[in-house]
């Protein structure tokens, strides 16, 4: 799987642990990414996500430029076809269409396996996730105001989801 701009989209694996847990630090310290407060263990992060749908893109050094990797939102048979993602992309990467190119790979491995709701939480200050989902087809489902807290401070979400017009 290759993409324009210097890098290529494969498998994420566990030989990317390390640079995969470090662009979601990174994009947790940034706070307006995720309600989490740390990074998980690679164990947890790797039972959490689906191993079918989950990527990196690589330059062409095979350093991790970002990811993108969907959990399953419910084990009741009615939600089969829903999963939920998260796709960050290193700081230094950005403008440079890695997160398209994710978006890209994870809408054509969800529609290949019968997925038809893929479905994301953002919060609206996450202007730029917001802008990139929309070009990828998400649309908005509506504002989850004062959803959490985060560092004592309560936080919106928005609620996006893409639904597959060939599922």
């Amino acid at each position: 799987m290759s993409a324009a701009g210097g890098f290529r989209v494969t498998a994420l694996g566990a030989e990317h642990a390390d640079q995969v847990l470090e662009i979601y630090r990174l994009g947790i310290d940034e706070g307006d990414s995720t309600f989490e407060t740390t990074a998980p263990a690679w164990e947890q992060f790797d039972a959490a996500k689906l191993p079918r749908h989950r990527y990196v893109a690589l330059d062409a050094c095979g350093r991790v430029l970002g990811w993108i990797a969907a959990s399953a939102v419910s084990d009741r048979c009615a939600y089969a076809g829903v999963v939920e993602h998260s796709v960050y992309v290193h700081p230094a990467a950005r403008g440079r269409g890695v997160g398209a190119a994710l978006l890209r790979q994870l809408i054509a491995s969800t529609e290949a396996a019968g997925i038809w709701t893929i479905q994301s939480g953002v919060f609206p200050e996450n202007t730029a996730s917001l802008a990139l989902h929309r070009r990828a087809g998400f649309r908005v489902v509506g504002t989850r105001e004062r959803l959490g807290r985060l560092h004592g401070v309560w936080r919106d979400v928005v609620l996006i989801e893409r639904r597959s017009p060939t599922v």
